[in-house]
């Protein structure tokens, strides 16, 4: 039998059933996504008009940070409203170039996100271990340099795999994704052709952009580490080490949900399906609500800022 009578060929809607398994209590589970979603809308709002209204706050690390901000807002809101719609409004279908632009948006912004994680352990490097050649090394025009290279690079890195599912699958054995939105191996799977080739770019993509920058990010604080503890004052010490302590946090949650979403996704084969769909939405979800409580709370510039403008 030929494969065009048992497949459908070129899909024009596809269906997301949500989170497999759980779809009679979506309707709670989407209670707190949705309460993450608004704390990080605001939270993360609040930091870039707090960073863009004070002047004392243009500096590479608090720039970085802005970056930050309009990426886990527009993380968040690529997948957010139509989950809910999901889960609250029983509308499941999408249609399918909606669903590879929603697919571009995720793993473009993903890559972003490493980015400047990568970057926020860099200025913590130079400011920590060459504190007097800092600003010399970290001027505006390094900082606009960076936000265009990484930015680059995710757009780069994130096309192929839309032109590989465009122009290369044709032919599904079902219109139906077992997830809460449109992931790359989602779709991948629905698929009646070869896929290899999007798998080998898929891990060709995934360790290329975690692997390099979390090698460079762990040497990066290995190095502040050795700075940090030879320096003779034990509260200096202390104050370079707390400066880095937020971020420590926020690289933890983002990388460890990753690969953990990443793996399950791959290898996970007696992973409970639930159980890895929660884990991938959580870290889409987690590292935006996080992100602005945990440098609010650290941040002293930015804790004042925000009692300031909070008692305004």
């Amino acid at each position: 039998m030929s494969i065009s009578n048992v497949t459908v060929f070129m899909p024009s809607v596809l269906t997301l059933i949500g989170i497999p398994g759980l779809e009679s209590v979506q309707c709670w589970i989407g209670i707190p996504f949705c309460a993450m979603y608004l704390i990080a809308l605001f939270g993360n709002s609040m930091l870039l008009i707090i960073i863009v209204s004070e002047r004392s706050l243009h500096e590479p690390m608090y720039i970085f940070l802005g970056m930050l901000g309009v990426t886990d807002i527009v993380l968040g809101t690529s997948i957010v409203p139509k989950m809910l719609g999901i889960f609250w409004l029983h509308v499941p279908e999408i249609y399918f170039d909606s669903c590879l632009l929603q697919m571009g948006f995720i793993h473009t912004f993903q890559c972003i996100e490493s980015g400047i994680l990568l970057a926020m352990a860099l200025d913590r490097y130079v400011a920590i271990c060459y504190p007097l050649r800092y600003t010399a090394i970290f001027t505006h025009l390094l900082v606009t340099q960076i936000g265009a290279v990484v930015t680059l690079r995710a757009a780069i890195l994130a096309a192929p795999p839309l032109v590989l599912i465009k122009c290369r699958l044709q032919f599904y054995h079902t219109t139906i994704i077992s997830h809460s939105y449109c992931e790359h191996m989602a779709i991948v799977k629905l698929a009646a052709e070869d896929v290899r080739v999007n798998k080998i770019y898929g891990l060709f993509v995934a360790f290329a952009v975690a692997g390099f920058d979390l090698i460079f990010i762990t040497l990066s604080y290995i190095q502040i580490f050795i700075t940090v503890f030879r320096l003779p004052q034990k509260e200096a010490r202390w104050k370079a080490f707390n400066t880095c302590i937020a971020h420590i946090c926020v690289f933890l949650q983002f990388y460890l949900l990753a690969f953990f979403s990443f793996f399950t996704h791959r290898f996970g084969a007696h992973v409970s399906p639930y159980i890895h769909i929660l884990f991938s939405s959580l870290y889409l979800l987690v590292p935006p609500f996080l992100n602005p409580l945990v440098y609010g709370a650290k941040t002293k510039q930015i804790r004042i800022h925000v009692v300031k403008m909070l008692c305004s």
